[in-house]
């Protein structure tokens, strides 16, 4: 995510992940066996921590594919991503209740804004588990497809995304994201200055020269 964020030749940035799930979340049979268990899932939820805010402050989309688990911080990386594509067989849990720990990644802070908050308690307080369906109905997922054509409907999806406007879409983006945290003024001023600075771009140029014509 840190060299996707130093790149200016990216456009989108596509999660997928390898094997049989998405991302199963935390080794929990590590954290157990840890002589310092505290200061092991301190050491380990700081440099996953390190990761969610390098995807969530990038520039440009994000894309995620889902198949099989996501699950712990494995949801919490489809929480990130803007544009999430479920295969039929994924699941969705917290998975946090049934360890005995608390939310990490930012779970706690983004599931919410993404399910609202009767729904991320539900979540989180019960690990209950959503099928693709069903977090499609939630509204964490963007679509749901077949598990065999779901890799290439990403890199399709990821693929106009990466030939949209440059940099609208990554500002776009970024106002959307950053929202939550501002009042209704301040969100006012950063999109008249937004607009304003996209609207010297080369994009935004040519597309107002067809879109005049």
């Amino acid at each position: 995510a840190e060299a996707a964020a130093a790149d200016p030749g990216v456009r989108c940035v596509l999660l997928l992940g390898r094997g049989r799930n998405f991302c199963a979340g935390g080794d929990v049979t590590a954290m157990h066996g840890a002589a310092d268990r505290a200061g092991y899932v301190l050491e380990l939820a700081r440099t996953a921590h390190r990761a969610v805010l390098a995807l969530a402050g990038l520039e440009v989309p994000v894309v995620a594919a889902v198949q099989g688990a996501a699950a712990g911080a494995g949801l919490a990386l489809t929480l990130v991503a803007d544009v999430v594509l479920a295969g039929e067989s994924a699941t969705f849990l917290t998975a946090y209740a049934q360890a005995g720990l608390t939310p990490d990644c930012g779970t706690s802070w983004l599931l919410p804004q993404v399910v609202g908050l009767r729904r991320a308690l539900t979540l989180t307080l019960t690990d209950r588990r959503l099928t693709a369906a069903e977090a499609a109905d939630w509204g964490l997922v963007t679509g749901v497809h077949p598990d065999e054509e779901l890799a290439e409907a990403a890199r399709q999806a990821a693929a106009r995304i990466a030939a949209g406007p440059f940099p609208a879409l990554g500002l776009t983006r970024r106002l959307l994201r950053d929202a939550p945290a501002r009042s209704l003024a301040d969100q006012l001023s950063i999109e008249a200055a937004t607009i304003a600075e996209t609207a010297a771009s080369a994009a935004a140029g040519a597309r107002l020269d067809a879109f005049v014509k």
